[in-house]
């Protein structure tokens, strides 16, 4: 499944030169591959610590881990929502995506010019919010004028829409994002609204800040204590320096030396990873070990069909062995022969980390 986040900010808040660290990601996760669709478009593996482990029990042929697409989209600036700067082009890259890494500087430096001329992460987030607000209103508003004339002829979808467009209209009109309504937004899905989109606030700080932050990261965080987001602390140059560093070793010692465990990076492609609401499933075999991204909640042939849909259709049953059991015992030979390899059916629904093996008629 092709899922996306998009880097947003203001311009120089240092969302690019974190975009260009991502591509480093494969330094993080063994030899897997950074690509670039577009300019701007970057396949990051997520990292995952269980398929080398899985790797070293089963010896296969390839390992093939998850990704999530991260795009870099052109910097923001007021107006943006009525075409301002890049405002356009802004707009539709966002809409295409499933949430939002949302870039704030959280330092101080005079070579480093602030579009708006004092670093400030709250105004700079708002302003952000505000243009993603307005754009929304725009959209719920179009949307409730052909909704009105369809819900006067008595179609109660129509009415239920209408009840739900107004709610949203009112709560953009009060400056908050549509994530913090509730309402189900469901009926509002092909509207592919921004402010709905699960959102991350990476707070870009000074080396110095890296560890416990800062006075302008304890304001960001102080302004979003009543929103439904997370916070990460990053220093892009940091992360720039790390994409550097082609030797396992020589990153390892430079993050030992911050007092780091792992890079920022490997965070964010983590965090990214949850953000979306995803967890992974892996098969392994002597072909191929490999990690496979579905939604939480997703039931055994929801999974079967994140391989193959034909496999979701012909789904008979599934195969699961717990994670922790596969690796304590070592192999799948020996989980059937202890009782650790059990046969689902349709209503099983998956847990991270599960290892799976499908039966389907084909």
């Amino acid at each position: 499944m092709s899922l996306q986040c998009g880097i947003v900010g203001l311009p120089n808040v240092g969302k690019s030169t974190l975009f260009n660290a991502l591509s480093s990601a494969k330094a993080q996760a063994a030899n897997f591959p950074f690509c670039t669709i577009e300019p701007n478009v970057g396949v990051i593996t997520v990292p995952d610590e269980r398929l080398g482990i899985l790797e070293k029990l089963v010896e296969p042929e390839k390992v093939l881990p998850t990704t999530v697409e991260i795009v870099d989209i052109a910097g923001l600036v007021k107006g943006a929502s009525k075409g301002e700067g890049l405002g356009n082009q802004f707009l539709a890259n966002i809409r295409d995506t499933d949430a939002i890494i949302h870039v704030v500087r959280c330092f101080d430096d005079e070579n480093v010019v602030h579009v708006d001329g004092a670093v400030d992460p709250v105004r700079d987030k708002e302003i952000i919010d505000t243009e993603l607000q307005l754009k929304d209103l725009e959209t719920v508003e179009k949307r409730v004028q052909s909704a009105q004339k369809v819900a006067k002829s008595g179609d109660k979808e129509a009415r239920k829409q209408l009840e739900i467009l107004e709610t949203c209209r009112t709560h953009l009109l009060e400056g908050k994002n549509l994530r913090s309504a509730e309402v189900d937004m469901a009926l509002l899905q092909d509207l592919h609204l921004l402010t709905v989109k699960p959102v991350m606030y990476v707070c870009n700080v000074d080396e110095g800040a890296v560890l416990e932050g800062n006075q302008y990261v304890n304001q960001l965080k102080e302004s979003i204590k009543d929103e439904k987001a997370e916070v990460l602390i990053i220093s892009a140059a940091i992360e720039a320096d790390i994409a550097q560093l082609d030797d396992y070793n020589d990153r390892k010692e430079f993050l030992d030396e911050l007092g780091l465990k792992e890079s920022g990076v490997t965070r964010l492609i983590k965090s990214a990873y949850k953000l979306l609401s995803l967890i992974t499933y892996f098969t392994a075999g002597k072909k191929e070990v490999r990690a496979w991204t579905v939604n939480i909640g997703a039931s055994a042939p929801q999974a079967a069909g994140v391989i193959h849909t034909d496999f979701e259709k012909g789904f008979i049953k599934a195969e699961v062995i717990k994670y922790n059991d596969f690796v304590a015992l070592g192999s799948e030979l020996a989980c059937k022969e202890s009782g650790k390899l059990r046969i689902e059916g349709k209503e099983y629904i998956v847990d991270d980390g599960d290892i799976m093996h499908f039966r389907f008629n084909n």
